[in-house]
């Protein structure tokens, strides 16, 4: 590490033995598991419109019901390209207060469907926003496919997408059980050999062997969530060996009731076991936490020391290879 890089290190413990959120917030982060407007900064949201987004407060059951907790909550807010516009400007002012150095998120395919503009558009609008709000912050351009969508949809959705170029990330999320992993293979190895980076949404609500599935099927860089992973030694070893990134969101995990206690969160068993991980939010907005709180709860909680918090910290900001 650089002196910069120590001290940067010894503030971050500091921060978090002394319980001081506003210093852990000031440490260099990055996230790679956010959605776009849903990961938006409530304050500033409420500021602007008179709109106070209150977050999840008791587990919800199912993804459907966080669709109708989204839809009650937040309802149209983000509709049309003013309010994606304003969804893009929230999630930038959210990731610079959180002390986000990097971030990787974009918009799902689908919405050049959605009248808020083409490709080259919708790719323009986040970069203008990022400008306009964090141009210190490196923005990683991210496309998400929905598993809901039939395959022939998402090549004519995304095609426009890959021929304009400058987007470096694909992730697919939705409901896991809804298609095999394998229809979305040939998009993914399309995307392959343009140079982007692979993420899917897997092991949430799935098992373990879905895990090894979807990485060995869609040649995933990272995986998005990933914890069901730790019900198997084997998949473990399989994700450390290739140097999968699973990337965690452990609020997210316990408001969706995929664990109990934050205290047990499987991402322990994870990194024990050699597995790359990262903490991230997921939808900020939804679960109303940042990355920096959800460093400084993993530490109160007792399931990583300073330390670790700090390699896993580090982790973030240089993706495996």
């Amino acid at each position: 590490m650089t002196l910069d890089d120590r001290a940067a290190s010894a503030a971050f413990i500091a921060a978090l033995e002394a319980g001081d959120l506003e210093g852990v917030r000031r440490a260099p982060k990055a996230e790679s598991h956010t959605h776009g407007p849903f990961g938006g900064d409530r304050a500033w949201l409420a500021a602007r419109t008179g709109r106070d987004i209150v977050p999840v407060a008791t587990p919800l059951v199912s993804m459907d019901e966080m669709h109708a907790w989204t839809a009650t909550h937040v309802g149209d807010l983000f509709k049309g390209p003013e309010g994606r516009r304003l969804g893009w400007e929230g999630a930038f002012v959210r990731a610079r207060r959180d002390g986000l150095t990097r971030v990787e998120f974009g918009d799902d395919v689908w919405m050049i469907t959605q009248g808020v503009g083409d490709a080259p558009a919708l790719y323009a609008g986040i970069s203008a926003a990022q400008a306009a709000v964090a141009p210190e912050i490196v923005w990683v351009p991210q496309l998400g496919l929905s598993r809901h969508c039939k395959r022939s949809w998402l090549w004519r959705w995304i095609t426009p997408f890959l021929e304009a170029g400058g987007w470096e990330a694909l992730d697919l999320s939705g409901d896991e059980l809804i298609q095999p992993i394998e229809v979305f293979q040939p998009l993914y190895r399309e995307c392959k050999t343009r140079g982007m980076r692979l993420k899917a949404h897997v092991g949430e609500w799935g098992t373990a062997d879905d895990v090894w599935k979807a990485v060995e099927s869609l040649e995933l860089d990272d995986v998005q969530h990933g914890i069901a992973a730790a019900d198997s030694p084997a998949v473990m070893r399989f994700l450390a060996d290739h140097a999968i990134t699973l990337n965690v969101c452990p609020t997210s995990n316990l408001l969706l009731g995929r664990v109990a206690r934050l205290e047990d969160h499987p991402i322990r068993a994870l990194f024990d076991a050699g597995v790359r991980v990262t903490i991230n939010s997921d939808d900020a907005l939804v679960f109303g936490v940042g990355v920096s709180e959800e460093f400084l709860a993993l530490h109160q909680a007792g399931v990583f020391s300073a330390e670790e918090l700090d390699q896993i910290r580090r982790w973030s900001l240089t993706p495996a290879e």
